[in-house]
């Protein structure tokens, strides 16, 4: 048997919001007996399923979900805690004879599962605990000028507001004594030998993309992205979710909210939402060009 037969293949979708993704994911899942897995930052939280564009009941209902609204929103999630999490959901679906789909956005994400992260040792739970309890204490920039004065490096790479990539910083830090700019200079621990990545990037012509991302916000207003919104700032304002965790940048927030608190009319705040989806959509399509695209293209 030859080394290509031994490999387990392990499907990647990535490509701007409002590409077409989730579809294609949904196609290879019913061929390949597949388990879809979130590969997003945003829909990795609980609380804006909708707004964030987290897959819809019938999509679910068609093939295996995993990891998505998988962690509270105060939670942080670097790149690194994002592999962490879906290294052993894809050791435990290749076991079952399943084959794992990654879908998503979020091209850190994507590189850190196929390029490697640091031989950074597991942090322990009550560590990422006490590194998130500090940082909500401190509030973002007091917590960048701590970990300014113990990690001078690692403070200057981040901007204060950076929240996860601080947190990341500091339990690292905290658990191993030694800055992430060391682990971070250490041979990049790859993945699994066995596993072979199957990349598609998924980039409609521009139009067409355009349309899908003003489309797309119009429907998410007509099934309860509004509601969603108003009960989320309400979970902000008791403090049961804090104030600055990352789910309060997804599109259309700080808009939709702008027009809950009558500082926007509707349409104002529809427009741009959908401007900024149509912004961020850009920057995602030069990262995957330059980053994801070439290296497909390669093999």
């Amino acid at each position: 048997m030859s080394d290509e037969k031994e490999k387990q293949t392990i499907y990647i979708i990535g490509g701007p919001t409002a590409s077409g993704k989730s579809s294609r994911a949904i196609e290879i899942a019913h061929e390949t007996n597949g388990v879809i897995i979130n590969c997003d930052s945003m829909q990795i939280y609980d609380g804006l399923h909708m707004l964030t564009a987290q897959p819809p009941k019938e999509d679910l209902e068609q093939a295996e979900h995993l990891l998505y609204s998988a962690l509270h929103p105060n939670e942080a999630c670097s790149a690194g805690n994002w592999r962490e999490m879906v290294e052993p959901i894809i050791h435990e679906m290749l076991e079952q004879n399943k084959t794992p789909i990654i879908v998503g956005g979020s091209g850190l994400y994507i590189k850190a599962l196929t390029d490697g992260l640091s031989p950074i040792p597991d942090i322990p739970q009550e560590v990422r605990d006490g590194a998130m309890a500090k940082q909500q204490e401190l509030g973002n920039p007091a917590f960048h000028e701590e970990l300014a004065k113990r990690d001078p490096i690692m403070a200057q790479r981040f901007h204060p507001f950076h929240t996860a990539r601080l947190v990341r910083a500091w339990e690292v830090l905290e658990a191993t004594g030694k800055s992430l700019s060391e682990w971070q200079k250490l041979p990049l621990i790859a993945p699994p030998e066995d596993w072979h990545f199957e990349i598609e990037v998924i980039i409609p012509e521009r139009p067409i993309l355009h349309q899908r991302c003003n489309d797309r916000f119009v429907w998410m207003m007509e099934n309860g992205a509004l509601d969603e919104v108003e009960a989320f700032s309400k979970r902000v304002e008791s403090g049961e979710v804090h104030h600055n965790v990352p789910l309060l940048k997804a599109l259309g927030y700080r808009e939709l909210l702008a027009y809950i608190k009558s500082e926007m009319d509707k349409d104002e705040a529809i427009e741009k939402a959908q401007a900024r989806t149509r912004q961020y959509a850009k920057q995602q399509i030069t990262w995957f060009r330059n980053q994801l695209l070439k290296r497909v293209e390669k093999t």
